[in-house]
Order: C-alpha cells, then sequence, then structure tokens
C-alpha cells in the first residue's frame, strides 16, 4: 500500500506537470520531464531537467510543492492527517499503515503522533518562510518575495532541495547568514523528526538512546564533512578560494548539510575537486536519520555497522553504544540495507555508463544524489538522454521507497525453521 501509494502519487504529479497550464511558456512540457520532475518532488531529491523558477509557471510550482510536501511528511501521514480532519475513522490497519511508515514499535497513540508531526511541521516551516521572507521581500517584492519564502521553506524541511529564487540555486547567497543559517537549520530538523518526547527537565540526563545515536552520528558526520571539505576546496578558485575565511567555513559548513540529502548548493557541484566529491557521496550515502524526511542508509544504521567495528576490534561479542547492548538482528537489518543501497547504487552507475555515456564521476555523483534523494548534481542532470532519465527516476524511487520497503520486509515475523543445521567455522 505504502509503496502504492509513492508510485499514484507520483503518477498523478506528473498528468499535472503536463497540462500546458503548468509551464510559463503555455505549452506542454514532455511526459519524461514531466514524470522525472513529479519523482524528484515525491521522492524529495531534488534533481530537476527544467529549472523550476523559469520553467514552471505558478500553478506548475504548486503542484511540485504540494508533491515535495507529501513525499516529505509521507503519504500515510498525510491521508491519515486528512483522515482526522474529515473526522474519519481511523482503523487498525490504518495504524498499522502509520506504525510500519513511520518505523514505530507500538499501536499506541499514533493518531496523536502524527497529529504532532504535522502540526510540528507547519510552525516549523511557517518560522522558517519567516525568516526566508526578512532576505526574500526586499528583493523580489512581497507578492513573490512570500513565495518564495514559502516555497523555499517547505523545500528545504522536506530536504528536497528545489528553489525559485535563483537559476543557480543558493550560490549567489554563499555569504549570506540568513539564507545559509535558516536552510541549515530547516535541513538538519527535516532530517530528525524525532518520534520521542524529551522531557524539558535534565533533557541531557534523559535523552532517549535513538536520539543520542543520532545527535551524536548527525554532529560528527556534519563537523567531519565541514572540516575536510574546508581543506580540500580552500585553494580552489572555483568554489570557495576567493571568499574570506568566515565564508570558506560558512561555505564549508553548508555543503557538509546539505549533502545529507537537502540539494541546495552555494558553490558549483561541478567545480568541487575529486576529494570533495568523495566527502559528498559518502555523506550522501549514509543520508539523515530514521522517521525524518531525509534519504540515505540513515545515521542509525552507519552507527551500527561502525561499532561492530569497534566491538570486533575488541573481540567482544555483542555491540555496546552508550552502555547499552543492541540486539544482533540490528546488525544483520543493518547489512541488508546497507549491501542492498550498494548493489542499487552500483547497478545505476553500470547502466548510466552504459545508456548515457557521461564521465565517470559525474555518473557516480549523479547516481548517488538520485540514490540518497540529495538532488545535487555535476551538471549532468539537464543532459541526460530518455534512457538516463528513466534510469535516475527509477533511482530516485528505490531511495524513497526502498528502506521502507526493506522495514516492512525485514519486520515481517516469520515461522522459526524446524531444522537447525550443524554449525561451521570459515576463515575471513
Amino acid at each position: 500500500i505504502i509503496l502504492l501509494g509513492f508510485f499514484i502519487t507520483i503518477f498523478a504529479g506528473s498528468i499535472l506537470l503536463t497540462l500546458p497550464i503548468a509551464a510559463k511558456s503555455g505549452q506542454a512540457t514532455s511526459y519524461i520531464d514531466a514524470l522525472f520532475t513529479a519523482t524528484t518532488s515525491v521522492c524529495v531529491t531534488g534533481l530537476v531537467v527544467e529549472t523550476t523558477m523559469t520553467h514552471w509557471s505558478l500553478f506548475g510550482q504548486v503542484v511540485i510543492l504540494l508533491l515535495v510536501q507529501i513525499g516529505g511528511l509521507g503519504v500515510v501521514t498525510i491521508t491519515t492527517g486528512m483522515f482526522y480532519v474529515l473526522g474519519r475513522r481511523i482503523t487498525l490497519g490504518n495504524r498499522m499503515l502509520i506504525q510500519e511508515s513511520l518505523g514505530i514499535n507500538t499501536l499506541t497513540g499514533l493518531v496523536p503522533l502524527v497529529k504532532k508531526i504535522i502540526l510540528g511541521t507547519a510552525i516549523v516551516e511557517g518560522a522558517g518562510a519567516v525568516l526566508y521572507a526578512t532576505q526574500f521581500i526586499p528583493e523580489f517584492g512581497v507578492g513573490y518575495g512570500i513565495w518564495a519564502a514559502v516555497f523555499n521553506s517547505i523545500s528545504a524541511f522536506c530536504n528536497a532541495g528545489m528553489d525559485i529564487v535563483k537559476e543557480d540555486s543558493f550560490r549567489s547567497y554563499v555569504t549570506n547568514p540568513v539564507i545559509n543559517f535558516t536552510t541549515m537549520a530547516l535541513i538538519v530538523l527535516g532530517g530528525k523528526l524525532i518520534k520521542e518526547k524529551i522531557p524539558v527537565k535534565r533533557i541531557v540526563q534523559q535523552l532517549k538512546f535513538q536520539t543520542k545515536i543520532v545527535l551524536s552520528i548527525s554532529t560528527f558526520l556534519i563537523l567531519f564533512g565541514t572540516v575536510l571539505i574546508f581543506l580540500f576546496e580552500y585553494h580552489n578558485p572555483a568554489t570557495m578560494g576567493n571568499l574570506s575565511l568566515p565564508g570558506k567555513v560558512m561555505a564549508s559548513l553548508f555543503q557538509a548539510v546539505t549533502t545529507r540529502t537537502a540539494g541546495f548548493e552555494t558553490v558549483a557541484q561541478g567545480a568541487l575537486t575529486d576529494a570533495s566529491s568523495l566527502v559528498s557521496m559518502f555523506l550522501m550515502i549514509i543520508g539523515g536519520s530514521p522517521a525524518g524526511t531525509a534519504g540515505g542508509v540513515k545515521t542509525v544504521t552507519f552507527a551500527i555497522l561502525i561499532f561492530c567495528v569497534i566491538s570486533a576490534a575488541k573481540q567482544e561479542e555483542s555491540i555496546s553504544l552508550f552502555k547499552r547492548r543492541v540486539p544482533g538482528n540490528l546488525l544483520s537489518k543493518a547489512l541488508a540495507i546497507i549491501v542492498i543501497n550498494l548493489m542499487v547504487l552500483m547497478t545505476s552507475v553500470l547502466l548510466l555508463l552504459v545508456f548515457d555515456h557521461g564521465n565517470f564521476m559525474e555518473s557516480c555523483y549523479e547516481c548517488v544524489s538520485a540514490l540518497g534523494t540529495v538532488g545535487l548534481t555535476k551538471g549532468l542532470t539537464p543532459n541526460l538522454t530518455i534512457a538516463g532519465k528513466v534510469i535516475i527516476i527509477i533511482t530516485m524511487y528505490l531511495g524513497r521507497v526502498g528502506p521502507i520497503s526493506m522495514a516492512i520486509g525485514f519486520s515481517q515475523k516469520n515461522r522459526k525453521k524446524q531444522v537447525m543445521y550443524p554449525e561451521q567455522d570459515l576463515i575471513l
């Protein structure tokens, strides 16, 4: 049902975007480009074959924004919210869908949780829009300034990475603190929709186990990415070599944050050094955190694997994080998620190289960005062939629904095997 919900939403959006009214030119957009745009919107990726600001009319931009909001919150969450507003009864089946789509371990309190998620999203996106408006209204006027602020706030919070202010994303705002810090705050908040209620009193002592992991790994990855990108791009005149020291720090921090599946850019991705590109792809593969709008294999999955290596080095029998033992079945799930993602990634890169004949680094960057639902590109997206667009569309779809479907599949309780085979050791 979840997979079909995303598919139907993408299909409906693609039909609307082919209408002549959706384009500023008044001419119908080709279906493959409309399908690509609908997919990148629902999958909150941000890769675009047509510039959002110049190609799409107000109607088209509204359709894109609705698709981004649905994709960011999730079809199940949006549907549940509509049922609640309409006074429809939330059945046990609906609650089970919410449980599986959000990764909750209990059926208790799911409807109030959905209400809090929707309300919290509205509050954060509203605050982001107000902050953006302080920059966009003086720059574009009241009407378009408010619309640009609302569009960009929703896009940033949902980690979509699409904007309607410049053709080159946020490159002209590379040293603008309002745009930079507002965008980074929305990206981080959108990528970490923490489900658990955290008490105000003694908040540090009472942070839940998963919240500790999420905050620790996210902080490490952002700092790790910022430092390396700062070092690798310090003297690169095509990116941040000509900026002041504070400007370089801000640009490096923004790049480290936006690669966590946001897709906005303040420096040209095509001009990044190979070292910075590799760091960016690493961050894109990991992505955001569970129960957020971000993609990737998730921070908790990455943390389990890292501590598994540490435990193996210490010759410990179990994985321990923050003085808590992690169940062994989670390691199997983490390994499966990473291996499946890497298999999909390698397949998409191979197909893109075969059918699109692109540059190796550009193709890798494109596929990693699509699978991680990031939206950053080295300039390959607008030049994709029809075959290349189909490959990226499928990769984006798998990146958005893959982790969900895998989590659901792994969570099914299978019958225990009636036969236990003898154990046999292996040489590794």
